[in-house]
């Protein structure tokens, strides 16, 4: 079994000597650091640089309450006028999945958190419609059924919200999820990463593939991206393309669009798993 690690992210004004100071603040608690990676923006929003650094920490030898290790990088980041988060190895993150009929990314999402790819437990699904429950029942994961309409949606969201709270979720995957998710929801739920088909801004609406398809595009893709309440605007996490060619049908670009998918999920979700992500402004850094 692994020992517990911490890892920390930190975003903070850029200036001589962070480094130094968040390494010596370990190295005075005999702390390992295991892996560290950092990054300076001189093209920050403002004009003022900003720094970004995510710290992997041993915590064999900690001496003290991890509490009271929090307490003391909360001083030190005081005085570096930086917003700090933290995250143990071993406290196990729960995810909830999202679904309305598509089953790709579901199935991914599954069969790597089973292989040891996604470092989770995958709470429940959820559906707004029953398509996907012998999905998840397939590998014992609980699944629940939330229709909704415009007329229950407020409805429908606060019980997604008491289901995501008696589950204890982390985080929520919208997996091809086929509903729009309001402010209100946003405010109370955790975070939740979204996957769209295509680079942003990209075809929107019904039939995105058709319309690729009409247009004759070259090249498809897919964007993961931090859920707001602006429609498909959230700061992207993840992107990538395939080619393709006019030989190509509007059902062979989905089947190409969903490898796409599938992929990019999955990155964005690790990426977010281990905690390698800071959301600065309407983006985010990768570290």
């Amino acid at each position: 079994m692994q020992r517990a690690r911490a890892i920390f992210l930190v975003a903070a004004p850029d200036r001589p000597g962070l480094v130094a100071r968040l390494a010596g603040f370990f190295y005075r608690l005999e702390l390992n650091i295991l892996d560290a990676s950092n990054h300076s923006d001189l093209y920050a929003e403002g004009g003022t640089p900003r720094f970004f650094m995510r710290l992997d920490v041993d915590l064999e030898r900690l001496a003290c309450t991890r509490a009271a290790l929090e307490e003391s990088f909360g001083e030190l980041a005081r005085t570096l006028e930086a917003t700090w988060s933290v995250r143990y190895t071993d406290v196990i993150q729960r995810i909830a999945i999202l679904v309305t009929t598509e089953a790709a990314c579901l199935y991914d999402l599954i069969l790597r958190q089973r292989a040891g790819e996604l470092p989770c437990e995958i709470a429940l699904v959820i559906g707004n419609r029953p398509a996907l429950e012998s999905v998840a029942a397939g590998f014992r994961i609980p699944f629940v059924v939330l229709p909704v309409t415009p007329e229950t949606k407020r409805a429908q969201e606060r019980q997604l919200l008491e289901l995501i709270g008696r589950h204890h979720v982390d985080l929520i995957v919208l997996a091809r999820y086929m509903q729009i998710l309001t402010q209100d929801f946003l405010a109370e739920a955790p975070p939740a990463i979204n996957i769209h088909h295509g680079f942003l801004p990209a075809f929107q609406g019904a039939r995105p593939y058709q319309q690729a398809h009409e247009r004759g595009v070259k090249m498809i893709g897919a964007t993961a991206h931090y859920v707001t309440a602006d429609l498909d605007q959230g700061p992207i996490i993840e992107q990538d393309v395939a080619r393709v060619t006019h030989e190509m049908g509007p059902d062979e670009l989905a089947r190409v669009g969903r490898d796409v998918e599938r992929v990019v999920l999955a990155r964005a979700v690790r990426a977010h798993l281990e905690r390698r992500l800071l959301v600065e402004g309407r983006r985010t850094i990768v570290l």
